[in-house]
């Protein structure tokens, strides 16, 4: 008979084994600066055990994705060590087609950033020291409270450049509150409940309370004084998340997803001309008294193929002015299509005026896939006359020599519009996802 101590002991042996090992199960994850590699079976388990996780979706032939993954690694060790820890993830998504269908990966690599399992689409920087500042941000509070000059300072400095920083001088945190949650992947937000008259000199702001608006990549502020309900506070954050004229380039370009303004867009020769970068000041100038409107302009130089699309080309006179809705749509104003180089603040005001008057007309753009579509309609036209005159030479070849035997099956174009776009989408799919 084996006695009851025996197995109590064996029992107690037992359950401690079984719970060990069943923590070890729900807790396979460590935030030990490594990069995790997940798939399928792991995934979910992941995000939902970390609050905050940056996840690479990548494809092991792109190339991008090579270069950005001994970045990824250097960041993952100091974002670890924070406060709040970011966890860097990779996922091999060409592989794990279920999840990067979940996700709606289309290109690689894709990054996103989950918080508290939410994903957020993620446009900043790849280097890592520059990664590590950006998403410092993401772990930061919703409203950073700044009690001194000093605070102030350096919250500007840890901040950054990458994103718009609003400051509420004589705020409550509870007037912002719910906006900064709404828009915190898009920028920092703070009140300062104490400061000096020479911060209120360096800001440019005379009264209180007042919400400043930095954009210090751009060298650019905005003072709002009120009213502070909620829907004139909105509008003014919504309006100043953006630089009063935007440069256009392929990540720039992203920042205007979101925002359901129309753009007016300038096309000069080269951005960094002088000329140019006086249109610019006069189309700040213009931006300012228009906040309804998204100002950007754009150089043929730098993103030729990006002017063409709204039928620029080498022989256009540049400077060029349209109105874009941000997809295929734009107008040009009747009579204000181009910009002189003399009183251009004057031409700007009237383009403007032209526009909200109505006196325009209608165009989309010419985009890469309806160009690559009409030119692949051009080489099937091309390559059934080539058919049609070769069946045409055999036909009369036959009647010469069986001249009571000749059958024609005629040649039929069977090809919708649809499959042919389909056709060219398999065709170039390698290069737009890498």
């Amino acid at each position: 008979m084996v006695p009851l101590r025996s197995i109590s002991i064996f029992t107690f042996g037992f359950l401690l084994l079984f719970l060990c090992s069943s923590s070890a199960e729900q807790q396979p994850f460590a935030v030990d600066g490594k990069v995790l590699e997940l798939d399928e079976s792991n995934f979910e388990a992941a995000i939902s055990t970390f609050d905050y996780m940056f996840v690479d979706f990548y494809a092991p032939w792109c190339g991008h994705c090579k270069r950005l993954s001994p970045e990824l690694d250097k960041a993952s060790v100091n974002l670890s060590v924070l406060k709040h820890p970011v966890v860097i993830a990779k996922v091999d998504a060409d592989k794990y087609s279920r999840l990067a269908s979940k996700y709606e990966i289309d290109g690689f690599p894709t990054l996103k950033i989950f918080m508290h399992g939410i994903p957020t689409d993620y446009y900043g920087p790849r280097k890592a020291d520059l990664l590590v500042r950006f998403l410092k941000k993401f772990v930061a509070p919703d409203v950073s409270v700044l009690n001194s000059d000093s605070a102030i300072s350096e919250f500007i400095e840890e901040a950054g450049k990458n994103f718009p920083i609003f400051i509420g001088f004589g705020l409550n945190e509870s007037v912002i509150s719910h906006l900064a949650v709404k828009y915190k992947k898009s920028a920092w937000f703070s009140v300062a409940k104490d400061f000096s008259d020479k911060t209120m000199e360096l800001y440019n702001f005379d009264k209180v309370p007042a919400l400043v608006a930095l954009h210090l990549s751009y060298n650019e502020q905005s003072i709002f004084y009120g009213p502070f309900e909620e829907k004139f506070l909105e509008d003014y954050i919504k309006q100043s998340l953006l630089p009063l004229v935007l440069p256009i380039n392929q990540d720039t370009l992203k920042s205007l997803k979101d925002d359901k303004r129309k753009i007016v867009l300038t096309i000069v020769e080269d951005e960094d001309d002088e000329r140019s970068k006086g249109l610019v000041k006069l189309l700040k100038a213009a931006a300012s008294a228009n906040r309804d409107l998204v100002f950007a302009f754009v150089g043929f130089k730098q993103w030729q193929d990006f002017a063409e699309s709204f039928e620029v080309a080498k022989k256009i006179e540049l400077p060029k002015m349209i109105v874009w809705d941000g997809d295929v749509e734009y107008f040009s104003v009747i009579g204000s299509d181009s910009v002189e180089d003399e009183d251009q603040g004057p031409q700007i005001t009237q383009f403007l005026k032209g526009y909200r008057e109505g006196s325009v007309i209608q165009k989309h753009i010419i985009s890469d896939d309806y160009k690559a579509f009409r030119n692949s309609m051009f080489l099937i036209g091309a390559l059934i006359l080539v058919l049609v005159v070769i069946l045409v030479s055999m036909m009369m070849q036959s009647v010469k020599e069986e001249p009571s035997r000749v059958q024609v099956d005629h040649p039929r174009s069977s090809t919708s519009l649809s499959e042919a776009r389909e056709a060219l989408r398999s065709g170039d799919k390698e290069d737009k996802i890498d």
